[in-house]
């Protein structure tokens, strides 16, 4: 791969119409300035006083923001969200990024999964506190279901491809359902145009028909429930072949640092990551990886070049400290020249 094959890739996103379609957060950031901390009166415990906030969609919501950062022409959210201050604010987020929202569901009986966040100011940066989290713990209703994949189905049409973000641990507590994943493993075969690809915290072993992303330990928990053990690389790249078998479709195996090995039944290669160096937050890097890999793929990328540019787009992530991170083409553009002799063999 050469710098004029990358840019080819690149100048493809423009044109590109991507649906992100699972469960979006709100990411609140309270920022609290130690030296004003006071004591409350009525429990005698310290009251942390907050100088700034700032919020953004976070989950499937930093998909999106890595795919508007990229460029990418047109991208549709679908979701279900509470009638709620915290999803206006979501909303509003998206919004802001251009993301067209106008098929979010939005109901009474649902909150807007928030992760708040206070930020403690330090000398010359910000650590996380403990976070405090807003979920849905009860399943996803047979008329919600229904509804979204009405209005999944009237989508279709008109995107390239659909990102599929399974990110709540709670089984069929979040929108990516059973009954919606067995509808999705139905439509990626009836729309072989389309590109589906997933993500998934807890259960990327049940997909079928999409091309999927799991880490080490989440490819080796799906082939192995009850392993607990460390996940080498030779096991877990042993687990991603079974999980494509099992998937129909190929597998991009991360390997943290290592790089990323995408798994087609081919023979298996590690792309590697650009080396880094200094403090990284890794929060948020896998969905930039996947805003990339995507990106690449609808826009004529073999499986080993979107590997290339999903390294590139981490890399360059897992720089920016105390928030989701995210890359533009112009930056992925100069890490591949920075490191251009690490992919000569792709």
């Amino acid at each position: 791969m050469d710098r004029t094959r990358l840019h080819e890739i690149l100048s493809q996103y423009p044109n590109h119409r991507i649906l992100v379609f699972g469960d979006f957060f709100l990411d609140r950031y309270l920022v609290i300035d130690p030296v004003l901390d006071e004591i409350s009166i009525e429990t005698g415990k310290t009251a942390y006083q907050v100088t700034a906030k700032r919020s953004q969609p976070g989950a499937a919501g930093t998909v999106v923001n890595n795919l508007r950062a990229l460029e990418v022409g047109h991208i549709t959210a679908l979701t279900v969200i509470g009638d709620d201050g915290e999803g206006y604010e979501l909303r509003q987020g998206l919004t802001r990024q251009g993301v067209n929202i106008d098929s979010i569901l939005i109901t009474p009986d649902r909150f807007t999964p928030t992760y708040t966040k206070p930020m403690r100011k330090t000398n010359g940066g910000e650590e996380e506190m403990n976070r405090q989290d807003i979920k849905n713990r009860v399943p996803l209703t047979e008329a919600m279901e229904t509804e979204l994949l009405k209005r999944l189905d009237a989508l279709l049409p008109a995107v390239d491809a659909v990102i599929i973000a399974d990110q709540v641990q709670e089984r069929d507590c979040g929108v990516i359902t059973g009954r919606v994943r067995g509808t999705l493993a139905r439509l990626a075969t009836e729309h072989p145009r389309i590109l589906f690809f997933a993500d998934s915290r807890e259960r990327i072993g049940e997909f079928h028909n999409v091309l999927v992303k799991p880490n080490r330990f989440e490819t080796v928990k799906a082939i192995h429930p009850g392993h607990r053990d460390e996940c080498p690389t030779p096991f877990a790249l042993e687990c991603a072949e079974t999980l494509r078998k099992r998937t129909g479709r190929p597998v991009f195996l991360t390997l943290d640092k290592e790089g990323i090995c995408p798994v087609s039944g081919q023979g298996q290669t590690i792309i590697p990551c650009p080396p880094v160096t200094g403090p990284i937050d890794i929060v948020g890097a896998g969905d930039s990886v996947t805003a990339g890999i995507v990106s690449s793929l609808i826009s004529g990328a073999q499986l080993t070049e979107a590997a290339v540019i999903g390294n590139l787009v981490a890399s360059i992530t897992i720089r920016q400290l105390g928030t989701t991170g995210t890359a533009t083409r112009q930056q992925v553009q100069d890490a591949f020249d920075a490191h251009e002799s690490l992919y000569a063999h792709v």
